[in-house]
């Protein structure tokens, strides 16, 4: 992969890392801030509501934690040069893959026997 390939993949994935740290930490203090605010709903169906949200918002913080702890170790790749291979085949991810998933780890057919076999999450 040329350089300047490599370059435009490494600001994408910066941006994008910091773009998450920060809806991260959003959600994650919204939710705390929510369980914190002992504020007694009227209603049973507005506790159920509040706690609902709560999760919700816990589980997202989760999910764009484990994009985070991938976009990282995309960032590591691209210094050690192996940025774009297939960890497990070792064959070249395709650009349009990149393009659509800068910081994807497989190409596309290892990815999809992973998910068939049930190892994607």
């Amino acid at each position: 992969m040329k350089k300047l390939d490599v370059e435009r993949y490494r600001r994408q994935l910066l941006a994008l890392q910091a773009r998450l740290r920060g809806d991260t930490q959003s959600l994650a203090q919204g939710a705390l801030d929510a369980a914190a605010s002992s504020r007694m709903p009227t209603h049973m169906a507005e506790r159920g509501t509040d706690e609902a949200t709560r999760e919700c918002d816990l589980m997202l913080s989760q999910q764009e934690g484990s994009t985070l702890d991938r976009i990282e170790a995309a960032l590591e790749r691209i210094e050690e040069g192996v940025f774009g291979i297939c960890l497990a085949t070792g064959k070249p991810i395709p650009k349009a893959r990149l393009d659509a998933i800068p910081y994807a780890e497989f190409c596309i057919e290892y990815a999809e026997q992973l998910e068939r076999e049930g190892g994607l999450p």
